[in-house]
């Protein structure tokens, strides 16, 4: 996080406004596919991406993208969706945790996901593998990747928690933060109406559609 220009401040404003209002708050952009989940539902998660470009089954590349990160940032995997290696476990996050790294997201599996909670790494990957992998192939750290079908380049930053994880361009923290409050703000003034006695369907203007579908 050394050479990102997102402040300490605003990741934690994003980590607390979450991957939801986030996503709807930067126009409905940047979400990745549903399959990608905490492997611990209470995590969050904020931070600037290094990503990891590897070859399924082999984690060469996670051993050597440890060591170029820098603390606070997310390493961000492309590990080709593969379901049947975990590619990272125990050390390797104790590794992390040692040197600062916020978190993990990996286009793959992990596995010792006990341990992984235990400790409080923050972990989003497609599902959990116990089987093991080689250490040959080589790959690339902090070129842009794709996960699903959205493009993340290094120093995204990535927003996590428990119903998903949307990505944000560094250029637009700014702009994402505000809408994102001023969208919290609204919905505040949403619930206060409805412990009132309005319906949704009126503080979101669906009454004349409702109509056009005979539904009145």
């Amino acid at each position: 996080m050394l050479n990102s220009p997102v402040s300490a401040q605003q990741l934690q404003q994003l980590r607390d406004l979450g991957a939801a209002t986030v996503y709807e708050a930067q126009g409905a952009k940047g979400a990745l596919d549903s399959g990608m989940k905490p492997i611990d539902p209470t995590t969050r998660l904020a931070g600037p991406a290094l990503t990891v470009d590897c070859r399924p089954a082999d984690n060469l590349m996670l051993h050597y993208a440890v060591q170029k990160a820098h603390p606070g940032d997310v390493l961000v995997v492309d590990a080709k969706g593969f379901m049947e290696a975990g590619p990272w476990g125990d050390v390797l996050t104790l590794q992390a945790m040692k040197l600062g790294i916020a978190g993990l997201v990996i286009h793959g599996c992990v596995r010792d996901a006990n341990l992984i909670i235990e400790l409080g790494f923050p972990v989003f990957c497609r599902g959990l593998s116990i089987k093991g992998t080689a250490k040959n192939q080589p790959g690339k750290v902090n070129t842009p990747i794709t996960v699903g079908d959205v493009v993340i380049n290094p120093g995204d930053i990535i927003v996590g928690d428990r119903d998903g994880l949307v990505v944000v361009a560094q250029s637009d923290v700014d702009e994402v933060i505000a809408n994102s409050i001023a969208r919290e703000e609204k919905e505040v003034g949403q619930r206060r109406a409805i412990e009132q006695g309005a319906f949704t369907a009126d503080l979101l203007g669906l009454s004349d559609t409702l109509r056009c579908h005979g539904l009145v």
